[in-house]
């Protein structure tokens, strides 16, 4: 694998814009994985079903599918500034609104999957914009190192947020967490209002909103490395998801309460910021196609030692390898499909991505539920590693595109 050693780590942060964007997220996503921990652990509280669990994905699938396509549309022809204000305000009340009901007695399942739509909704329109606005804010030498350092702040805040969660589940009970998620948003909309850059010099607009939908949807599926990336992400997702299996995994194979539940829920996050440190500070990896490969390899042989892992620490490590491969395959994808894609069809191209990105996990939760009462958590988990593996030798003999990609 031929790397370039040229070091550049942290270089994006220079440009003030994308620092505060960086700064804001770290807050408010660290926020929203506490409140995403907080669900899985309330939701197999309130049910004690691993079905339920998968419930979620489904909840949050639905809204993705509808309004994800026209989140794109939205993002490239409308002031992106403006629609994250909006979208991570409409996050803030469903929040805060989650956190009431919780502290009235009054919640149950159909208050956590309707609160999750809700989110699901803002977030078809908030992710095409923000992923499309980071090429704005940084020059393109420093673009391979922003999406570095992008998922780096998603992954220290999956570290901070689950970890912080656990303790505070254990010493308080859940309703404190979506109070502080509520919060955490303020961080992001300071640093939106804060920042100069609001969108491209030249925005696309058309009176057919449906033609300018599908001009994207034409460029994604012409574009065979970005296919091909779209799918390997969706189904990879789809088969290898364990995150919302976690509280089984923590209450009746581990045995190590919500404590120890925080810490499987970190652990993933853990390995994928020390990929993304070493990523940021050796340079950029060449051999594009056969590194993304070989992270997603890795991504599914770990999945497998987790589910049939019956020791903590053990669990702990190979989690961590999950992160590590997911890590390494996410920068890949995110840099090659926003340097090749033109700045006037990112957002829309982003779109489409948020469908198999997004669908693949939410469906993969579904998935992962309904075997899970089938066979039990640790083979469901086991099976998923496997056909990771499977897919991941298929598209390598039927792709040699992204294969020998550079």
């Amino acid at each position: 694998m031929e790397i370039n050693k040229k070091p550049r780590a942290f270089n994006a942060l220079r440009h003030r814009d994308f620092r505060l964007l960086w700064i804001g997220l770290l807050i408010s996503v660290a926020g929203t994985q506490m409140q995403n921990a907080a669900i899985n652990w309330q939701t197999y509280e309130i049910s004690g079903s691993a079905l339920a669990l998968g419930g979620l994905g489904l909840a949050r699938l639905i809204p993705i599918i509808i309004f994800s396509l026209w989140g794109g549309v939205v993002a490239d022809t409308r002031n992106r500034r403006r629609v994250m204000m909006i979208t991570q305000s409409v996050m803030m009340g469903s929040a805060f609104t989650l956190g009431l009901v919780t502290w009235l007695g009054i919640v149950n399942l159909w208050w956590i999957y309707g609160l999750g739509a809700v989110n699901a909704a803002a977030a078809a329109f908030d992710m095409p914009s923000r992923q499309s606005l980071t090429p704005n804010l940084v020059p393109r030498e420093d673009l391979t190192n922003a999406v570095t350092l992008g998922s780096m702040v998603f992954q220290i805040a999956s570290i901070v947020g689950p970890g912080i969660a656990g303790i505070l589940i254990g010493q308080f009970g859940v309703g404190i967490i979506y109070w502080l998620n509520g919060l955490s948003f303020l961080a992001l909309l300071g640093a939106i209002a804060l920042m100069k850059t609001a969108t491209p010099p030249k925005v696309s607009y058309s009176r057919a909103p449906l033609q300018t939908m599908l001009e994207g949807m034409k460029y994604v599926f012409q574009e065979r490395i970005i296919l091909s990336t779209m799918l390997l992400d969706f189904f990879a997702t789809f088969f290898s998801g364990a995150n919302t299996l976690l509280p089984i995994f923590a209450t009746d194979v581990l045995r190590v309460g919500p404590e120890g539940y925080g810490i499987l829920a970190a652990a993933e996050s853990a390995g994928s910021v020390i990929t993304g440190l070493v990523l940021s500070v050796w340079g950029d990896i060449r051999a594009k196609g056969a590194a993304l490969l070989s992270g997603i390899a890795i991504y599914g042989a770990a999945t497998i030692g987790f589910g049939l892992s019956e020791t903590f620490a053990l669990s702990i490590l190979f989690l961590a390898l999950v992160g590590a491969g997911d890590t390494l395959s996410t920068i890949l994808r995110s840099a090659i499909r926003q340097l090749v894609t033109p700045d006037e069809l990112r957002g829309r191209m982003t779109s489409v991505n948020m469908i198999f990105f997004m669908g693949g996990p939410q469906l993969g939760e579904m998935e992962s539920g309904a075997l899970a009462a089938l066979v039990g958590a640790p083979l469901a988990v086991a099976f998923g590693g496997a056909a990771t593996l499977v897919l991941v030798g298929l598209t390598a003999l039927r792709v040699p595109a992204l294969r020998h990609y550079t």
